[in-house]
């Protein structure tokens, strides 16, 4: 890893000062979103307005480290995965200064925080592209994330915003608690220029969160409502690949399935609104019959008493307004077979587990 590369001496200092902010969480600004405020390790390029903010506990985010194809623009080669405490701000920059200048600002400012260069490019110049050609900044918008998890700027999608070109940093500074990661995202359009900050201050996710459902309580639920969610059985992100911290929860269902032979259970997968309707569809069904193939074929379950299902985004159980509510309708429900079956709503009986299905 390089540090950043320097400007001259002269006016140095007074380009570190433009970026304010550094070392403190100045208050938000009277025009700047209700509840916002600048990162206190990022601070914000001065006459800069904050237009939309979200901060994320504990999550992922697919981050640029090196040019990446035009046809993948958000994961896969090119990009970087980490995970820990996620803060998303947009700014609106001030007229007349150029996406250029205010990069150089954010390199100063980051310098002399401790931050060190991962990678930077400009779409003009093909530096962003594995091709080395240049590209419409429209490739750089969209790999600041799908476009219906994140905020919209001014009522449009953020990628709308690099319409005339970009501009991308990645730098990080090394702590004793674990590395922070800042992604300078600067777009140019007829409507102005934008800078979009992530920040992740990657961590250890808080654990013990999950306490695995018994098989005592899934039969009861199952006799007392006919179904059960089951939030204990993990994916990871957009996968359909059941994760190895979801065995006691598969041990639990096997236990009751061995105890009871003549049960018969239907597996039907559940997602938040996060994405479209068709892919969510489509991954809850692959979910649900992973979940099927591992009973079969590491329980040996046999496969005529079970069969699976998807429900996609159509059925939740909480709002999907907040983190909280997309995490309980991630989730996997078992329904007695004999009962009718078939993708049901809610989630009857007890509330099995306190995680999600990823």
């Amino acid at each position: 890893m390089r540090a950043f590369a320097g400007l001259k001496r002269v006016g140095a200092l007074f380009m570190v000062l433009i970026v304010s902010g550094l070392g403190t969480a100045l208050p938000a600004r009277a025009a700047d979103v209700e509840g916002s405020s600048d990162h206190p390790l990022i601070g914000r390029y001065d006459g800069s307005e904050i237009v939309g903010y979200k901060t994320t506990e504990f999550d992922e985010a697919n981050l640029v480290e090196a040019p990446f194809s035009p046809t993948s623009t958000n994961g896969g080669k090119g990009f970087k995965t980490v995970e820990g405490h996620i803060t998303l701000i947009y700014y609106t920059l001030p007229q007349g200064r150029s996406t250029l200048e205010v990069l150089r600002n954010y390199e100063e400012g980051l310098k002399a925080k401790g931050f060190s260069e991962v990678f930077t490019c400009a779409t003009k110049n093909g530096s962003c592209f594995e091709s080395g050609q240049p590209e419409d900044g429209y490739l750089l918008g969209q790999a600041v994330g799908d476009p219906l998890s994140l905020p919209k700027l001014s009522d449009d999608y953020v990628h709308n915003w690099f319409q005339a070109g970009g501009r991308y940093l990645l730098a990080r500074l090394d702590r004793p608690e674990g590395a922070v990661y800042a992604a300078l995202y600067l777009g140019e359009s007829s409507s102005g220029n934008v800078a979009v900050v992530r920040v992740v201050e990657t961590k250890e996710m808080e654990t013990g969160k999950i306490r695995v459902v018994t098989a005592k309580e899934i039969g009861s639920a199952l006799s007392e409502t006919g179904k059960i969610a089951i939030y204990g059985i993990l994916f990871d992100f957009d996968k359909d690949v059941i994760k190895p911290e979801s065995k006691p929860t598969l041990d639990e269902i096997a236990q009751l399935l061995a105890s009871e032979p003549d049960l018969k259970l239907r597996v039907v997968g559940h997602t938040d609104n996060q994405g479209g309707a068709d892919y969510n569809l489509d991954l809850s069904r692959r979910r649900a019959a992973s979940v099927v193939a591992a009973l079969v074929s590491q329980y040996g379950i046999a496969a005529d008493r079970l069969g699976s299902d998807g429900a996609g985004m159509t059925q939740p159980i909480a709002s999907n307004d907040t983190e909280e509510g997309r995490a309980k309708n991630r989730r996997v429900e078992l329904q007695r077979d004999d009962l009718g079956g078939g993708a049901s709503g809610g989630s009857g009986g007890v509330p099995a587990n306190s995680g999600n299905a990823g």
